[in-house]
């Protein structure tokens, strides 16, 4: 039943706000939500900037409607506007916006308040901001059924822990003790959506809902929204990644600069986008299949970026190893009952790197990836094993030891931000990571920061970003940054822990060109880590998969991927969402085909 007309929505909920059953449409049905000529902007200083330049679109029962674009694109600030959550200083003027068959233009604050939740769910990205850190996400999950329902609170309890194993929690009543903190990043983000949909809503707003989480979870929860569309509700999906598009939409807007550039059916657009930008943001999708290619159009005009026929350990000219690990064990104290036995994050993982390769490592959330990252790093020692760099000795060595290798070493993190001083220029920034005898010499300091910054494609001229503060710099700005600081000391290995894992597709794409150059420039050995198999099918040489702490299966990237043999890996790869390539290729690329 869809919710079109006063009987339907007085049918469905007789505690519906009056101001919503008053401006209901009656007659013949009508979509869900119809938008006409949106158009929002901000106050400031100077007077109103315009972020949101005329979007339109319609959405009925069981549909959804993609808008995709890159940061500032509008995407978000449109969706906020479309259940009253602009926030101050907006300023909003739309022709028409009717929600379920009513006029919400001039719905007061507490008509909204009955609206979201009960018949809008709506699904923000960063699930550690949007739930309580101090409440247990039962709490929560208790706190959304009450609000809009009139279950006793047993009740209410057994639909928390219904709702988490629905959105596919592990122990979820368990889990429903715990407060975000105390849950991964992909659980986190499951208990979130599952506030949003716990009354069934009609219209479902997903604003980036899978962004970071792993392959199997992230196909879980696109099950789950798939699942809600079939039973009528419809969804407005949010999102930079083209797979997960793809795999949901029926239709896609794209918006570029507040503007929309395109929409149409989303076969159409995904396979013959006509706009030039919808091209680049098709074209830019990393995966199997784009092994080889550059994935920006600046990087389609330089060298090829192609990969070597076969991987290093094949032959005898093979490159020197640069990072071995043997027989890793790390364990940590369980949080269960007393007594219970340490936790083995890392058990018994072993693998090597050779200088020009680049070694994928992949798995879930709690898996031990980024664990292993650390002790091939020397942050964290091992109960057991060894880690070998550059032929010498590693784990459980004195920092002294270690200190002449230290520059050797270099790491790119998912949010560089967290890892740069706010109160510092980027100029400061890259001086200060110059080895000692450079930074001594103001000229040579000077003349070094200016090359590292050439060197990824942020030259030190006109508009340089040298002076600026890493919060005025872009995502991609700051990733470049972070990947110029690990190239001050002049590694021979860089470890990249999900170092394009929150970036936009065209950016990610930039950024994956730039390191696969600098790769084969300078001879760089990369330990990738990922949970996104297409990016570790277009980067890597070999993978290495890994589940509860242990490497289940690694080889050639080509044959893990396309045919691979523990249960495990299959069922990553089986969750893999399919790229969506265009059958007109931009011009100046190759069909990948």
């Amino acid at each position: 039943m869809t919710l079109l007309d006063f009987s339907a929505l007085r049918e469905v909920d007789d505690d519906l706000d009056p101001e919503l059953r008053a401006a209901a449409h009656l007659g013949a049905p009508a979509p869900r939500l119809v938008v006409e000529n949106l158009r929002v902007s901000f106050r400031t200083p100077d007077g109103e900037r315009p972020v949101v330049r005329g979007l339109s679109f319609s959405l009925g029962a069981g549909e959804c409607v993609a808008i995709v674009g890159e940061s500032g694109s509008g995407k978000s600030v449109s969706a906020r506007s479309l259940v009253g959550l602009t926030g101050r200083g907006s300023v909003v003027h739309v022709d028409r916006l009717e929600i379920l068959g009513a006029d919400a233009r001039a719905l007061s604050s507490r008509a909204w308040r009955r609206l979201r939740g009960r018949h809008v769910g709506f699904v923000l990205q960063d699930a550690l901001v949007s739930l309580d850190p101090l409440r247990a996400v039962g709490r929560e999950l208790d706190e959304a059924l009450r609000l809009h329902g009139r279950a006793p609170r047993a009740e209410r309890r057994r639909s928390a822990v219904e709702l988490l194993r629905r959105v596919g929690v592990p122990r979820p009543e368990e889990r429903a003790r715990l407060r975000p903190d105390e849950l991964s990043g992909g659980l986190r983000q499951r208990a979130l959506i599952a506030t949003a949909i716990a009354h069934d809503p009609e219209i479902v707003i997903a604003d980036e809902p899978t962004t970071a989480l792993d392959a199997t979870v992230q196909a879980h929860v696109l099950a789950e929204l798939d699942a809600m569309r079939a039973r009528g509700t419809a969804v407005i999906l949010i999102s930079h990644d083209l797979s997960v598009v793809a795999r949901l939409a029926d239709r896609i807007v794209v918006m570029r600069g507040g503007e929309v550039v395109e929409s149409g059916p989303a076969a159409r657009l995904l396979g013959r986008p006509e706009h030039p930008y919808t091209q680049r943001l098709v074209a830019a999708v990393p995966g199997l299949e784009t092994r080889g290619r550059a994935l920006s159009p600046e990087g389609a005009e330089g060298p090829s970026a192609a990969l070597p026929e076969a991987a290093p350990g094949d032959g005898p000219l093979d490159p020197p190893v640069v990072l071995e690990a043997r027989g890793l064990v790390k364990a940590f104290a369980s949080r269960g009952a007393r007594g219970a036995a340490p936790l083995r994050a890392v058990d018994d993982v072993s693998f090597t790197l050779h200088a020009g390769e680049t070694l994928g490592i992949v798995g879930e959330s709690g898996s031990g990836k980024s664990t292993t990252a650390r002790l091939a790093l020397g942050f964290s020692e091992p109960e057991e094993g060894e880690v070998i760099v550059l032929g010498a000795p590693w784990s459980r060595v004195p920092e002294a030891r270690r200190r002449p290798l230290r520059p050797r070493l270099a790491v790119v993190a998912q949010d560089p931000l967290s890892t740069f001083d706010p109160r510092w220029t980027v100029g400061r920034i890259l001086g200060d990571a110059l080895p000692r005898a450079v930074r001594r010499d103001p000229r040579a300091r000077a003349a070094a920061v200016r090359r590292l910054l050439d060197d990824v494609g942020l030259p030190a001229g006109d508009g340089s970003v040298l002076g600026r503060f890493p919060l005025t710099l872009s995502g991609g700005q700051r990733q470049r940054v972070a990947i110029a600081r690990a190239l001050a000391t002049e590694p021979a290995i860089i470890v990249l822990d999900e170092a394009v894992s929150a970036l936009d597709v065209t950016i990610q794409a930039q950024i994956l060109d730039l390191l696969l150059d600098l790769q084969r420039e300078r001879d760089l050995a990369y330990l990738f880590i990922s949970h996104d198999l297409g990016v570790i099918g277009h980067v890597s040489d070999r993978v290495l998969v890994m589940q509860h702490g242990r490497v289940v299966e690694q080889g050639p990237t080509e044959r893990v991927l396309r045919a691979p043999e523990h249960p495990y890996t299959q069922e990553l790869v089986a969750s893999i969402l399919p790229a969506p390539r265009p059958s007109n290729p931009p011009p100046g690329r190759k069909d990948p085909s």
